[in-house]
């Protein structure tokens, strides 16, 4: 029986991967460093602490720390975001549907803490949730289930009784691993790539589910 929803947060709850690319854009010119687009993508989904271990020289990270590059990074992302940012399209509408109907929702995200309260309350969205979990209040990342499960345990709600909307491969496998219905939306990678992971449902956003739908995608 479906009892609860755990909502990945970059490219799920806002659709936000330019913001990214161009955050990373200016914190890369920063530190003299290149990166293509390629580089970003194959890192997204991913730990903020992974992320730098993979794209930041070895003596910048040794030199900084690397949690305090992804925090300078992630301060970057917030300024260029606050003045646009809104919520993916159909979103808020799904969310009231699922209040409504009783179930519970939490955040499952790989990325830092501030930018989970970030949009949370930018998007006026916090009073849905009723948990959260950010990438740097767990010792394992994406595509490690420890988020998910850590989402669920929350919620007290077993992984069977979840379905987890994602965006990203890391994410993906990283809520199958937990023995989760994984839905996926086409933001930040398009269906044709999706399509070549374990998501059990592919949409273009909030606008193409209801919870009727993920009922029949849980119980079989």
């Amino acid at each position: 029986m479906l009892k609860g929803i755990l909502f990945d947060m970059d490219g799920v709850l806002v659709n936000n991967l330019e913001i990214h690319r161009q955050a990373f854009a200016e914190f890369f010119r920063r530190y003299g460093v290149e990166r293509s687009f390629d580089d970003l993508n194959r890192v997204f989904g991913m730990g903020n602490d992974d992320i730098m271990g993979e794209l930041m020289p070895r003596d910048v990270v040794e030199r900084v720390g690397i949690r305090e590059l992804g925090y300078e990074k992630e301060a970057i992302y917030r300024e260029i975001y606050a003045p646009i940012i809104e919520p993916q399209p159909g979103l808020c509408d799904f969310l009231a549907e699922c209040e409504a109907e009783g179930l519970r929702c939490a955040v499952g995200s790989s990325g830092y803490k501030p930018n989970v309260d970030f949009v949370l309350d930018m998007c006026d969205i916090r009073r849905y949730f009723d948990a959260t979990v950010a990438g740097d209040q767990v010792r394992h990342c994406k595509p490690d289930p420890e988020i998910y499960l850590t989402a669920a345990s929350k919620l007290a709600l077993r992984a069977e009784e979840c379905v987890v909307f994602e965006d990203a491969e890391a994410g993906i496998e990283s809520a199958k691993r937990a023995g989760m219905k994984v839905v996926a939306l086409a933001t930040t990678f398009d269906r044709t790539f999706l399509e070549k992971t374990d998501a059990d449902l592919i949409i273009r956003d909030f606008r193409d589910i209801t919870v009727a739908q993920l009922r029949k995608l849980i119980e079989g």
